[in-house]
């Protein structure tokens, strides 16, 4: 990971990285490939609870 300059978003300075990144082999390739999967599935998984737009005690 980069350190985030002033000014600049931190995660969009890690994505740039992970672009630059240029896979040496097919393996390498296929893992740069499932941590993306892993990064989106886990995303999915923390927002998949609906929200409650009720409040119980008003």
């Amino acid at each position: 990971m980069t350190k985030a300059k002033p000014g600049l978003d931190k995660n969009l300075s890690n994505v740039i990285d992970e672009l630059n990144e240029a896979p040496v082999n097919s393996h390498h390739a296929q893992q740069i490939q499932q941590d993306e999967n892993d990064r989106r599935h886990e995303d999915a998984r923390n927002h998949r609870k609906p929200t409650d737009l009720t409040h119980p005690h008003s």
